[in-house]
């Protein structure tokens, strides 16, 4: 199984996240085809840079000035902080609008313009539609341009242009997800529905390349399932659209629910709104390195160069640790697979409960699922239900379980598959055909060979005749053209 580990040291935002895949090998062409496929006049570009003395790649997207929420920055030798407030016009109605900025440029005049991060990574978030506007825009320059009211994009608006862009249905179905589990966040902080939200600063074309290219970088890279460490949220606050607000912003805690955080470090905000958001999209599991065989690592940088501490996210891809190789205790050997094995008891569930679960689970991607009788705790009699499953399914049905039946305790372990390989055999008997099961062991010799039921049962009903004649005609004819072979 291949996988994919986050160490989210230092934080994650959707241009770290870029760049770590692009420094993980998936092709920068790759992102940028994506990036040009959203028609939205934006283009990437990358970079090795350093953050706190060990390299990374930055990605940046660039934006003309004539497309709508460009925001002028320039990327360039140093990095400086400024807030300033202006004022303008908009439908009759005179608009304040502060600004703060950390960024870093090189003049130059003529050039292209690239955001870079509020405070330290991209400072993003949307906001309930009203009449007055609070604008946060970021990377603006140092040089005086005119400035035009951003548009707000509504979910339904940002959902059409990924629909319309010729993109995979993996990668539109991902992005959509992202936007709509952010849409869902700010609605639940303002208690308004998600369609009023208006996406304003998340709404800008960079966060919609962030998101959507970060989907197209995870499916070219054909993980199965990924992982991240505990996350380093940062303190201290951060200026939106909305003003002032504690770091992580209340968007973010909200999509981090249930994730494992700390702070550390000087007061930044470390995981963004963006940032978050990927992470739904991925649908981690958090926790410390899993046993795995890296093939790649790559180094995503932040905006900002924080000395002594890199400003850094790190990913590495490989597989699981129970793939090919040497059987051992850990990996199990050749052949084998990883299985998952959910199990609970219950004492107080009819058996037509019981049996429309297990229906359930078989639909929803269980392997097998069979009952057992127990005695449990005060004499009382009760039914263990056992769950086989791969990995990446356990936490669907885990939440089966729990919704379907009376259980208030699961438990669970990850432990080692080896299923022989099986081919079919078809043989004649006096009532028709029926399949024969072969399953061979490593040196190739028949380890067992079976009559398929379902043959069996069919020609049983067919001709009124016992199941049990039809079964062993069907592998004495089997045993008596392979003579030579072990059943």
């Amino acid at each position: 199984m291949r996988i994919a580990y986050l160490d989210c040291f230092s934080g994650i935002s959707g241009d770290m996240l870029l760049g770590a895949l692009v420094d993980a090998g998936v092709p920068l062409d790759t992102l940028a085809a994506t990036a040009e496929a959203l028609n939205l006049g934006a283009r990437l570009e990358a970079r090795k840079v350093l953050r706190g003395g060990l390299t990374g790649t930055k990605v940046d997207v660039l934006v003309p000035d004539s497309a709508p929420d460009s925001a002028a920055t320039h990327s360039g030798a140093h990095t400086h902080s400024h807030s300033h407030t202006h004022t303008h016009t908009h439908d009759g109605e005179t608009l304040t609008h502060e600004h703060t900025h950390a960024h870093s440029h090189t003049h130059s005049e003529a050039h292209d313009h690239a955001r870079a991060p509020e405070h330290q990574h991209d400072r993003k978030q949307p906001h309930e539609h009203q009449n007055e506007h609070t604008h946060s825009r970021e990377g603006m320059g140092d040089h005086i341009r005119t400035h035009e009211h951003n548009e707000h994009r509504s979910l339904s608006t940002i959902f059409g242009i990924i629909a319309a862009a010729p993109l995979s249905d993996v990668v539109k179905k991902n992005a959509r997800r992202a936007f709509q589990l952010l849409g869902e966040a700010e609605a639940g902080i303002h208690s308004i529905p998600v369609e009023r939200v208006h996406f304003h600063e998340v709404g800008a074309i960079d966060t919609i390349i962030d998101i959507v290219c970060a989907a197209a970088g995870a499916e070219h890279l054909a993980i199965d399932r990924w992982f991240a460490s505990p996350l380093n949220v940062g303190s201290g606050t951060v200026v939106a659209a909305h003003g002032t607000l504690p770091v992580p912003a209340p968007a973010t805690l909200s999509l981090l629910a249930g994730a494992p955080m700390y702070s550390a470090g000087p007061p930044l905000e470390r995981v963004t709104p963006t940032g978050a958001a990927i992470l739904r999209m991925l649908d981690v599991t958090y926790g410390t390195l899993p046993a795995m065989r890296t093939r790649s690592t790559g180094y995503g940088a932040g905006g900002r160069d924080t000395p002594g501490e890199p400003n850094l996210l790190r990913i590495l891809v490989g597989e699981d640790g129970v793939g090919e190789g040497p059987a051992t205790e850990t990996t199990g050997g050749p052949g084998t697979e990883p299985i998952a094995i959910l199990e609970t008891v219950v004492d107080d569930s009819t058996p037509q409960l019981l049996a429309y679960v297990s229906e359930q689970l078989l639909q929803a991607g269980a392997w097998d699922v069979y009952r057992t009788p127990v005695q449990m705790k005060k004499g009382r009699s009760g039914v263990q239900i056992t769950v086989l499953c791969h990995p990446d399914r356990l936490a669907a049905l885990r939440d089966l379980l729990f919704r379907e039946t009376t259980t208030i305790g699961v438990h669970w372990r990850i432990e080692h598959k080896l299923a022989l390989p099986r081919e079919f055999a078809e043989v004649a008997t006096p009532w028709g055909p029926v399949r024969i099961k072969i399953a061979r062991n490593a040196a190739g010799a028949v380890s067992n060979a079976s009559p398929e039921y379902e043959d069996c049962r069919r020609i049983a009903e067919q001709h009124s005749i016992p199941l049990k004649q039809v079964m062993l005609e069907a592998i004495g004819a089997w045993s008596s053209r392979n003579s030579g072979e072990t059943s």
